[in-house]
């Protein structure tokens, strides 16, 4: 079983002013958490969807290999751009799944601004699946709601290329009775960075 990630890194952070992506939290940009997370990880590879500042996006990764922050990524690591990210999440996430091989079985989607996503987490969610091994996905579940990231299996891809704007999957998987939901108590896989607020109280937390 092949189960490559996808770390959606497009968006143009509209509510935050900024990018996001590139604010610094305990020294490294909030997208390097999300990719480190994914590649201490068992997932046997990553690609990365950029969109909005690509080349800056890009060069923070680049910086990030360099430095050791990401290792094993030159071997794992692939970053695609996705000129529509101005369409809206579907069509990165439809980027990725572009960008994967064919002999890849699923894919574990995340956020780049989730920076505390952590790779047991991602773990747990891969061992959820072995031990479901007919589920079309499986997500977290957080005090009765579904968070990130989201495990899709490739019975899936057909319908998640045809969402259009920013919908994600959600829709797509609600009511499903192949959907497997894990029950955890991790709030990093309902924490995403969106408003200069958030990234404050996630500051905040350096400092304790």
């Amino acid at each position: 079983m092949s189960i490559a990630g996808i770390v959606l890194a497009a968006g143009r952070s509209t509510r935050m002013g900024s990018n996001k992506l590139l604010a610094t939290y305990r020294d490294r940009p909030l997208v390097v958490h999300a990719i480190a997370a994914a590649l201490a990880s068992p997932l046997q590879s990553v690609v990365v969807v950029t969109g909005h500042q690509a080349a800056t996006v890009a060069a923070a990764i680049a910086a990030a290999m360099a430095g050791g922050d990401l290792p094993d990524a030159a071997d794992r690591l692939r970053v695609v751009h996705n000129p529509r990210f101005a369409d809206g999440l579907a069509a990165s996430l439809q980027a990725g799944l572009a960008a994967l091989g064919g002999d890849v079985d699923g894919a574990m989607v995340m956020l780049g601004d989730m920076p505390l996503v952590t790779p047991a987490l991602v773990a747990r969610l891969l061992a959820a699946h072995a031990a479901h091994p007919e589920a079309a996905a499986i997500a977290p579940l957080i005090e009765g709601r579904r968070g990130n990231p989201v495990l899709m299996m490739r019975p899936l891809f057909p319908a998640l290329a045809t969402l259009v704007g920013d919908e994600g999957a959600r829709r797509l998987l609600a009511g499903r009775a192949d959907v497997v939901d894990v029950e955890i108590a991790d709030p990093g896989a309902a924490l995403d960075i969106d408003t200069p607020d958030a990234l404050r109280d996630l500051l905040a937390t350096q400092r304790t």
